[in-house]
């Protein structure tokens, strides 16, 4: 049967985007992408019968999403990847995570800085 963990929206001993903040779905999606970037560093690809997916989920302030391993538990190196990986999950952001995050979060300034100085001009 198909199942899944939670294994968060940042490492652990780091902060992340808030639900409701200005710009949250934006900086989440950078900050997603950068740990399910950083998990598959230190633990590998996963394994046939699990997959690291970005998964929405309501909130009383508005939806949020988490990095999740979802894996087949007929499938024992899918189900110990995913076990692994929730118990043992990085606490910090890697040096590569930091990159990723810097330039999504540079390419989203000047977006947002483009989109302000065009409704100036208009």
């Amino acid at each position: 049967m198909r199942d899944y963990l939670n294994i968060g929206s940042s490492p652990a001993c780091e902060d992340c985007a808030q639900v409701g903040s200005d710009y949250y779905f934006d900086r989440s999606r950078i900050e997603l992408r950068a740990f399910r970037n950083e998990l598959i560093r230190v633990f590998g690809e996963p394994p046939f019968g699990a997959e690291l997916r970005i998964k929405a989920f309501p909130h009383d302030f508005g939806t949020y999403h988490e990095v999740v391993c979802y894996f087949d538990d007929n499938e024992p190196e899918a189900m110990e990847y995913a076990f692994r990986m929730e118990n043992h999950a990085p606490e910090n952001w890697d040096a590569e995570a930091l990159k990723e995050i810097a330039a999504g979060l540079r390419q989203l300034n000047q977006r947002r800085t483009e989109s302000t100085t065009h409704r100036k001009v208009a």
